[in-house]
């Protein structure tokens, strides 16, 4: 089971994200996030999982921003994690990115699609994020790590692309 989600996290591309997330589904998910593994089991990431029409718009303007579009980066997504990691741990990125990971791992498992969509250290590192990381009771020196953004397949899930020749070095 484990291997057939890792195969098929990574090819949601076209989600449909009118569907609701179950609060317990959404919750499994996060659990996961949170026994990702750390650098030293020092747990430097958090999440803040954003189900809130406003705050999510204000995010999605904030990244469409960043990356000079009018366009909508979470595709219409109506569940925004949010990671962060404490700058102060030397293994900070490493640590969100398993979290970002084990999220869209997580929902895979449960049917729900996923996308790790970029630019959150960007939409923190400015002022507008850091009043929304205040307003949310995030403190500490956090910088962002992604964005994973929640919904449901909209089509069959397409068959994985063959990996690429010597991924794996075997040295016996």
């Amino acid at each position: 089971m484990a291997a057939k989600v890792v195969h098929e996290h990574v090819l949601v591309q076209v989600i449909n994200y009118g569907y609701v997330i179950p609060k317990e589904d959404l919750d499994l998910i996060l659990e996961a996030g949170t026994y990702a593994a750390t650098g030293m089991g020092m747990q430097s990431p958090v999440i803040v999982a954003v189900t809130d029409k406003a705050t999510r718009d204000q995010l999605s303007k904030m990244n469409a921003d960043v990356m000079g579009t009018d366009t909508d980066p979470f595709y219409g997504a109506p569940v925004v994690l949010v990671v962060l990691a404490d700058k102060n741990r030397p293994t900070y990125i490493y640590d969100g990115s398993l979290v970002m990971g084990n999220l869209m791992n997580a929902a895979a498992s449960l049917g729900i699609g996923s996308c790790w969509i970029h630019r959150a250290k960007e939409v923190f590192a400015s002022e507008e994020g850091k009043v929304l990381l205040k307003k949310w009771g995030v403190e500490g020196d956090y910088e962002g790590i992604g964005h994973c953004v929640l919904g449901y397949p909209a089509a069959d899930i397409p068959k994985a692309k063959p990996r690429k020749e010597n991924y794996v070095y075997y040295v016996d």
